[in-house]
C-alpha cells in the first residue's frame, strides 16, 4: 500500500515495452505505480516486478480512448491513495497505411489512441494536481512528429499527425498549467521492443544502425530513463519541451 508521503505515478500502456520501462524507472525512484492497459496478463507481470522492488502498485484494465473510463480510474486512485503526482501518457498504436489506403475509421482510431487519449487522461488528473500545487505530465510523441513517416517507417502520416499534435498540446498546456505543473513530451526514434511492429527494426537492424550516431537502436530503458528524469527530478526547470531520444538519426 502507498504511504501518505509516497508520490504516485499513472502510466498508460504500461504492460510492456516503453510503458513498462517507464513504470520500472519510476518504481526505482520510489514511486507508487498505477498501471493502465488492455493487456491484463502482461500488466500483471509488470505489477509483480514493481512489487518485488518494494513499491505499491495498482492495475486497471482500461482502453485509453474511453474518456469516462479515465475519469473512473482517476477517481478510484484518489479514493485509495489520495494523490496523483505524475501522469505518463504512453499508450499508442502504429499506423503503417498511406493516404490512399487509409479509411476514415482508421484515421479516427489513430487520432483517438495516440492523441485524444492524452486529453482523456490529462483532463481528470489536472484538478488534483492543481489542488496539490504540484504535478508532472509526460506524453509520448515520436521522432516522426518532426521527420514525418518516411517510406520505410513503421508508421506513416496519420501517426505522425497525431504525434505532432502531442507536441502542440504539450507546449500549450505547459503555459496554461504553470508554474506548478510541468508538461513535457518525448520523441523516441528507433526503439526495439516486443511489440509486433518492431519486427521491421529487427529484420533491418544492421542497416538501420548505420544511420545512427550511437551505432545502435534504442531500447525501452533508454526512453524510460528520460521520462523518469522529467517526472522525478527536483528541482526541474524544464517544461513545454519535446525531447528527441534517437541516438542522433541523421538520415531522418
Amino acid at each position: 500500500m502507498a504511504t501518505p508521503t509516497m508520490r504516485v505515478a499513472i502510466v498508460t500502456g504500461s504492460a510492456r515495452g516503453i510503458g513498462r520501462a517507464c513504470a520500472q524507472a519510476l518504481a526505482e525512484r520510489g514511486y507508487a505505480l498505477v498501471l493502465v492497459d488492455v493487456l491484463a496478463p502482461e500488466m500483471a507481470r509488470t505489477k509483480t516486478e514493481i512489487e518485488q522492488m518494494g513499491r505499491a502498485c495498482l492495475t486497471y484494465e482500461a482502453d485509453v480512448v474511453q474518456h469516462g473510463r479515465a475519469r473512473e480510474v482517476v477517481h478510484d486512485v484518489m479514493r485509495q491513495w489520495g494523490r496523483i503526482d505524475v501522469l505518463i501518457n504512453n499508450a499508442g498504436r502504429a499506423q503503417p497505411k498511406g493516404i490512399t489506403e487509409l479509411t476514415e475509421g482508421e484515421w479516427n482510431a489513430t487520432i483517438d489512441v495516440n492523441l485524444k487519449s492524452c486529453f482523456n487522461w490529462i483532463q481528470p488528473v489536472v484538478p488534483h494536481m492543481l489542488a496539490a500545487r504540484y504535478g508532472r505530465i509526460v506524453s509520448m510523441s515520436s521522432l516522426n512528429a518532426h521527420s514525418g513517416g518516411v517510406t520505410a517507417a513503421v508508421s506513416k502520416f496519420a501517426y505522425a499527425a497525431a504525434k505532432a499534435g502531442i507536441i502542440g498540446m504539450t507546449r500549450s498546456l505547459a503555459k496554461e498549467l504553470g508554474p506548478h505543473i510541468l508538461v513535457n513530451c518525448v520523441c523516441p526514434g528507433l526503439i526495439k521492443t516486443e511489440v509486433g511492429g518492431n519486427a521491421v527494426i529487427r529484420e533491418r537492424e544492421p542497416a538501420l544502425v548505420k544511420g545512427i550516431a550511437l551505432q545502435r537502436v534504442g531500447m525501452p530503458r533508454d526512453v524510460g530513463e528520460v521520462v523518469a528524469f522529467l517526472a522525478a527530478s527536483e528541482p526541474c526547470f524544464v517544461t513545454g519541451q519535446d525531447i528527441i531520444i534517437d541516438g542522433l538519426q541523421w538520415n531522418q
